[in-house]
């Protein structure tokens, strides 16, 4: 399964996204893109297998991914300060891939009707949700 974690910023919610899957799933290889150097850098830290920065590889590793994981921000062209451009959006909204998407509210986008959640606890619903995918 190829599972693809996609993030922005700081990296702070792809790194746990990045070291829960570890934890959880230790044979599964993760392919960490970063929005800039910084995220990509955090989530190598974390575990990742494979990682680059940038809109192509957002786009070429949209292609074939199984699983797309990140921040609501990913599928919103100019969100994340502008960090998704909308290139990366269309990529990864149009992927075969099932895209678990992490309801973060800032930034403009509010998704209303979502538990205002701590980052651990949305994480370990994506670790939750990715169990039966994996088995």
């Amino acid at each position: 399964m190829k599972i693809v974690v996609i993030d922005s910023q700081g990296g702070g919610i792809g790194r746990q996204v990045v070291a829960s899957l570890k934890a959880a799933f230790p044979e599964q290889k993760i392919t960490a893109i970063g929005t800039n150097s910084l995220a990509t850098a955090a989530m190598l830290k974390a575990g990742a297998d494979y990682a680059a920065t940038g809109e192509n590889p957002v786009i070429v590793a949209s292609r074939d991914a199984d699983v797309i994981i990140g921040p609501i921000g990913i599928v919103i062209a100019d969100s994340m300060i502008g960090e998704v451009s909308p290139a990366m959006a269309l990529a990864v909204c149009q992927s075969r891939a099932k895209r678990m998407l992490i309801p973060v509210n800032h930034c403009d986008n509010i998704v209303v009707g979502v538990s205002d959640l701590s980052i651990s606890a949305l994480v370990k619903e994506v670790v939750d949700r990715l169990r039966p995918e994996i088995a």
